[in-house]
């Protein structure tokens, strides 16, 4: 399945990608396919999408998530420094 229209990404989220060079496959991986899912803690259109990453030491990245929109928004994404889910 391709999963080129399934998502969108806002400014915000396409300009933290670049200034933290997180690769869109990433991202794309966390958003697919995450390890474990959260809701916000203040917004309830948004999920928290977390999945360690082997290509950068497992660390945790974690996408946030606008659910409540079709197609599905891309909010920003971050190294999560703490928490390690492997």
């Amino acid at each position: 399945m391709s999963h080129e229209r399934s998502y969108t990404l806002t400014r915000h989220a396409t300009e933290v990608l670049e200034r933290r060079g997180i690769p869109l496959a990433w991202v794309e991986q966390v958003l697919f396919h995450p390890y474990r899912i959260e809701p916000d803690r203040q917004d309830p259109s948004l999920e928290h999408r977390l999945g360690p990453i082997a290509a950068f030491g497992n660390r945790t990245l974690r996408v946030v998530v606008n659910v409540k929109v079709n197609p599905i928004r891309v909010v920003t994404a971050y190294f999560d420094r703490r928490i390690t889910l492997v």
